[in-house]
């Protein structure tokens, strides 16, 4: 985790303060449903609650409890004796036929189902953002590219549904995740409930708002964990991807569109001229690292029978790590698409920069639907457009074709006008934003 990548919502949630506060919650809990079954004296567990109630570890003291790891080795047995010093004798209840897994499994997956929460507040803030400027650009011509070259007309609008429709995909990813990895696992040493009853896991799961897992061994499966890094990893592609036009729109070429420069601002150290965007190019190397999350997480999977921890030290890092940067990642793209200066007015110049080549392919179908094979109608279009593009555009692809004898005596003047009208290429622009935003929008 990195303070220059870190918003401080998301950092609390892995912080050692809420951690143990979990895992006192855990202990709690079970103590709770134990005292009900009978498992331990109905009346120290009601101490337990109570103690709880009343807040009874008041600031958690993380230097004692490093103290006290530091002999043990151990930072569930260190937590546990710290804690435990703030009750009475009942104290000897507290992690009764649990194992340290099933307090550190589902410590996590409350911290990973927090995080997921507050992802999600951040994808509906980008939403957000992202529909207001595509509804404002939406009929704002300018040139599709494909391979980075001028093809067709589209929006500046359209572009900006794209992004829409992926992260409302992104969307539906997250919930999917945090359902999947907000599971609860107190099963005991081999998860067969030897020494601690399913009633109790499902009691600590219903307090913490998780399900229970089906089957665990001492682990919850990491499967699961690797569903939900998976995710964040597809997530962070989409915003490179986002990310990435902008910086191409920003180009000195084409300047389409560029990142917000504010007053005082300097854009290199030494030339005063620059205004580059790096934002946008900072958000593509933070979705590098939260991509590079997902392969640990995927190598997880797979444990040595019932338990290794060799996931454990990979968890410690990617938890905090991903979440924490996608955190980061996914405000700092709201802000940009918020404050995104768009220049209308050079998209329309970059399209009509290369002479009309823009509407080559209504000519070449107009001439098909006019008598002639597709081959011979490419080939007409074809040695006329390759004359505008080797003038770099001076030329006039609709001149070219009204001169050209076997154009004309099959296109009239007229005709050919028509097929460059620039509104033909828009007409759909609302149907698709029917599509994307629904009609009520």
């Amino acid at each position: 985790m990195v303070p220059r990548y870190s918003r401080p919502e998301m950092t609390a949630i892995w912080s050692a303060e809420n951690r143990y506060r979990i895992w006192w919650q855990i202990e709690v809990f079970a103590a709770e449903a134990m005292g009900k079954i009978g498992m331990i004296p109905a009346g120290d567990a009601a101490k337990i609650r109570e103690a709880y109630d009343a807040n009874v570890l008041g600031q958690i003291d993380i230097d004692a409890i490093d103290k006290i790891e530091a002999v043990t080795k151990h930072d569930v047995i260190a937590f546990l004796t710290w804690a435990g010093e703030k009750l009475g004798p009942e104290r000897r209840w507290l992690h009764q036929g649990m194992t340290s897994s099933d307090v550190l499994d589902t410590a996590l997956a409350v911290q990973l189902k927090q995080s997921a929460d507050l992802l999600f507040e951040d994808v509906e803030a980008l939403l957000k953002v992202i529909k207001r400027r595509a509804f404002e650009h939406r009929l704002t011509p300018t040139i599709g590219r494909s391979h980075g070259i001028h093809a067709e007309p589209t929006t500046f609008g359209l572009k900006l549904a794209q992004a829409y429709a992926e992260f409302m995909r992104n969307r539906e990813r997250l919930l999917a995740a945090r359902d999947t990895v907000a599971t609860c696992a107190v099963s005991g040493a081999v998860g067969t409930f030897a020494q601690v009853p399913p009633e109790v896991e499902e009691h600590v799961a219903k307090e913490l708002g998780l399900s229970v897992e089906p089957v665990s061994t001492q682990v919850i499966p990491r499967d699961r964990h690797a569903m939900f890094f998976a995710t964040l990893g597809v997530i962070a592609s989409s915003i490179e991807r986002l990310a990435t036009e902008i910086r191409h729109l920003q180009r000195t070429e084409v300047l389409e569109a560029e990142e917000y420069f504010s007053p005082g601002q300097k854009g290199s150290s030494a030339m005063p001229h620059k205004r580059n965007p790096v934002l946008t190019e900072n958000l593509t190397g933070l979705a590098r690292m939260i991509r590079g999350y997902v392969t640990p997480a995927l190598e997880d999977v797979a444990l040595w029978h019932e338990r290794d921890i060799s996931h454990s030290s990979v968890e410690r890092f990617i938890g905090p790590d991903a979440t924490i940067t996608l955190d980061f990642a996914l405000a700092r793209l709201a802000n940009v698409v918020d404050k995104l200066v768009v220049y209308p007015e050079r998209m329309q110049k970059n399209l009509d920069r290369m002479g009309g080549l823009v509407h080559s392919q209504r000519v070449l179908l107009a001439l098909t639907q006019a008598g002639l094979s597709r081959e011979e109608s490419y080939a007409l279009v074809q040695r006329n457009a390759m004359k505008v593009w080797e003038s770099d555009g001076q030329l006039s692809l609709l001149e070219l074709l009204k001169a050209d004898p076997e154009v004309s005596i099959r296109l009239s003047s007229d005709e050919l006008n028509a097929l460059f009208d620039l509104g033909y290429h828009l007409r759909h622009v609302d149907s698709i934003f029917d599509r994307v935003f629904g009609t009520s929008a």
